[in-house]
């Protein structure tokens, strides 16, 4: 009986509740490039095109990208819809990938480092190198026997009181480190930003260190299949315009194939079934400076 009743209990649908007369995003104040209050990230313009898609508008639930994040927004049913989240995560509900991209290697033309394409290249030996603490970024460095000179940023912080990304930057700007390591939509955005542009190289080419690259989906409360299915139709209709946006601000994207490295230098076409979009995209030079964001 307790079988039957657990089973019959199962295929009960649960409660929709996605508020269905506005967009409601969870997201992060201050975490350029991707969301803060002025709308001038890439996430606050991939909304966008959702709430464009949906016929409603857009409001924001703000909370800083940290500990307690999904806890205090979407668990807290605040809001319905995180649009960056990392694929395989079951704190979410994914829908389907709006992009994949890679860490990315940093330094300042000139220094001796030009044409840099790896951490394997035997004149980052004895450099100092910027990496933020527990990402994947670091796994290369270690990977390569680098450690003995890092320097480490901070990784879980509020943004709005700190930024280590700008703060490594700015210490390569200055001479104080030779080269960094960061997700690649981040340092690509601040390496243009508050002073000379640095080189960005999307890792491409490593061989150690493990996984480098990853999908990044939307996220929606466990629960919410209909909410995901309906979300993963937006996505399949529009990847060409938010291909734009994450080109726009730079961001290092790879096609959705785990067995290619092969950047996409254009918005793709329409996605085909399961979210994979059709490729439409050329091999981009890795030591090139990446695209300053509007």
């Amino acid at each position: 009986m307790a079988f039957t009743n657990s089973a019959h209990a199962a295929d009960v649908p649960r409660a929709d509740l996605v508020n269905r007369k506005e967009l409601r995003v969870c997201a992060d104040p201050s975490d350029l490039p991707f969301s803060n209050q002025k709308g001038e990230g890439f996430e606050n313009k991939i909304a966008d095109i959702i709430a464009d898609e949906l016929k409603i508008p857009v409001a924001y639930t703000w909370y800083p990208k940290s500990l307690g994040f999904i806890r205090m927004t979407l668990a807290a049913k605040r809001c319905d819809l995180v649009i960056g989240w990392g694929q395989g995560d079951d704190i979410v509900l994914n829908t389907n990938a709006i992009y994949r991209s890679t860490s990315v290697l940093l330094y300042k033309k000139g220094t001796g480092l030009d044409g840099l394409e790896t951490f394997a290249d035997p004149r980052l030996k004895g450099k100092r190198i910027g990496v933020e603490q527990g990402t994947p970024g670091g796994n290369v460095v270690a990977a390569n026997g680098l450690m003995s000179n890092v320097r480490g940023y901070r990784m879980n912080v509020d943004r709005r009181y700190f930024n280590p990304a700008e703060e490594m930057i700015n210490d390569i700007r200055k001479g104080d480190v030779d080269a960094g390591v960061l997700w690649g939509p981040i340092g690509a955005y601040w390496a243009t930003r508050g002073g000379e542009p640095l080189v960005v190289v999307p890792l491409l080419k490593e061989k150690v260190g493990g996984k480098i690259s990853f999908r990044i989906t939307m996220g929606v409360r466990n629960g919410d299949d209909a909410w995901k299915r309906q979300l993963n139709e937006i996505i399949r209709k529009r990847q060409g315009d938010i291909d734009k946006v994450l080109l726009d601000y730079g961001v290092p994207l790879l096609v959705d194939d785990d067995t290619s490295m092969e950047m996409v230098t254009k918005p793709r076409t329409t996605a085909a079934a399961g979210g994979s979009a059709a490729p439409a995209a050329t091999a981009a030079t890795p030591e090139q400076p990446a695209a300053a964001a509007p």
